[in-house]
């Protein structure tokens, strides 16, 4: 299509893997075609994740399972879930219903009229200046920011196609950073700040079928606590345009609990053709506190002080390391909550089972500005692993997980405890090298980077034997420490002091077991 205004529903914008390769899809086609779709192939993790939510909230209106005038009781919601895998694709008039729809029709354009697709065209006259098209684009410089790939700044920036302009505004609305923004000014007051966006520095973990159209069934979660006075809308479907001066309406399921939680207001600027974008506005998007909610997608986890938050992103954190909280019930004197679409997978069709696997796509951020990392991860299939359906095994991942963090603290303590006796005076007799924790030396990280990949291999061992865990995770820790130090052992000083801290690590992890 030469369509100026570029229609989400038609143009390719999506990548997807089929068993053909890649390609691009509109949203149409990914729905007609969700059953010969293998899984999106976005390769932008924080923009698949927030695209994934965005898809759900479609999903749950074609299959007729977010139908207000429907109301259905969590056990009967689920058996019309499972219906309707059964039937293995997503019906094409229902596909077309939705997206045809007349009160939707000017809401799918990526540029021009008053409802552009995931952003707010009252930002051309609210600002009075553009914010740059690298600050939407994660990864670029822009301001202070340092440049992760490419050479893009702000005096020298390139345009972006306009699907990928689309995956990052996408993932700006998901875990777009807070502070300073471009100015917005509404009813003659101007501001520049704006808080973070509802998933940043989170990790959060999505259900994989055999197919898109699985995927996006079984990543739908139930109904909880819905707000039956308030009609449920995501973005595109407000039957208002945003309006900052508007209260914010309740976190009703599942449109603006998935995709209408965002703090930040965007608008692209569209290059000559209409095929690209050259320019873009950031801003905030509300003056009002964000209302709270639950993520069904992320792991809860509790603070010292009670506070409940989601599970924060970890580039150095493996996804084997997260297992016993998906599967375990959630239990709040254990400090954890599983992610609320676990409890929607212990019920599904018993053929599917064997096939569900859950990817984790992760953000290393802090809380305000700076973007570290992010990463994607699959698991093999769990859903039989589910303590609802096999409890034992269920704890035995707990249990050797638990048993593998055990070991990486006391490897942390003895490469510290080797490092201080091998580079510090013998200690008056009767008493102990001091450990300076804040200088742990060298040898702590090189032997906690080691010891992991060798414990995700001994953990996925475990699972197929009935081997103690203490023993092959001690083992895993001490050739750790080995390796760390390598040929300063040769050193008299240096062997005993290894020696010393080896013994440290076998005693202790006899103690603590």
């Amino acid at each position: 299509m030469d369509s100026p205004f570029w229609d989400v529903r038609e143009e390719p914008w999506v990548l997807v893997r089929t068993a053909g390769g890649t390609q691009m899809v509109g949203l149409r086609e990914l729905f007609v075609r969700a059953h010969e779709i293998v899984e999106l192939a976005i390769p932008v993790p924080p923009a698949a994740s927030g695209l994934l939510r965005i898809l759900v909230v479609m999903a749950a209106r074609i299959a007729g399972l977010a139908d207000p005038e429907e109301d259905r009781e969590a056990v009967e919601w689920l058996k019309d879930r499972n219906a309707l895998l059964e039937t293995e694709r997503f019906d094409q008039e229902a596909v077309n219903g939705y997206f045809d729809r007349e009160d939707l029709a000017d809401r799918f354009s990526v540029f021009g009229g008053q409802r552009p697709f995931l952003q707010d065209a009252l930002l051309a006259q609210q600002c009075t200046k553009t914010s740059g098209i690298n600050k939407i684009v994660f990864g670029r410089a822009a301001g202070n920011n340092p440049v992760w790939w490419g050479p893009s700044s702000d005096v020298a920036s390139s345009a972006l196609s306009v699907p990928e302009a689309l995956w990052h505004v996408i993932a700006q609305h998901y875990y777009g950073p807070s502070g300073r923004c471009t100015a917005r000014t509404v009813a003659g007051k101007s501001d520049a700040n704006t808080t973070a966006g509802p998933l940043r520095k989170t990790v959060s973990f999505h259900p994989v079928g055999r197919n898109l159209f699985e995927t996006l069934l079984l990543g739908i979660p139930r109904p909880r606590d819905a707000d039956e006075e308030v009609p449920d809308a995501a973005p595109w479907e407000e039957p208002e345009a945003p309006d900052p001066q508007r209260g914010l309406p309740p976190v009703t399921w599942p449109g603006r609990l998935l995709a209408g939680r965002s703090r930040h207001a965007m608008l692209l600027v569209p290059s000559e053709d209409g095929q690209g974008v050259r320019d873009a506005y950031q801003t905030w998007a509300s003056r009002q506190a964000p209302l709270e909610a639950v993520d069904p997608y992320v792991i809860l986890d509790t603070s010292q002080q009670g506070s409940r938050y989601a599970r924060e992103a970890r580039g150095d954190r493996a996804l084997w390391r997260d297992l016993d909280a998906l599967l375990l019930k959630s239990d709040r004197t254990a400090g954890t909550s599983r992610p609320l679409i676990c409890d929607d997978l212990a019920v599904v069709p018993a053929r599917l089972r064997p096939h569900v696997r859950v990817r984790a796509y992760g953000f290393v951020q802090d809380g305000q500005q700076v973007d570290r990392a992010w990463f994607s991860a699959t698991s093999p299939p769990l859903l039989d692993w589910l303590e609802e359906q096999d409890h034992s095994t269920a704890r035995r991942i707990a249990a050797c997980r638990e048993c593998a963090e055990r070991h990486s603290r006391l490897l942390e303590f003895a490469a510290m405890l080797a490092w201080a006796e091998s580079v510090s005076p013998p200690p008056e007799e009767g008493k102990q090298v001091k450990i300076d924790r804040k200088n742990p030396g060298p040898w702590r990280q090189i032997a906690l980077t080691d010891y992991w990949p060798r414990a995700e291999t001994a953990f996925w061992d475990l699972l197929r034997t009935e081997k103690d865990p203490r023993g092959v995770f001690v083992q895993a820790a001490a050739e750790a420490l080995r390796a760390a130090v390598g040929g300063a052992e040769r050193g008299w000083k240096q062997a005993r002091a290894i020696s010393h801290a080896l013994a440290i690590l076998h005693k202790q992890s006899k103690e603590t077991s």
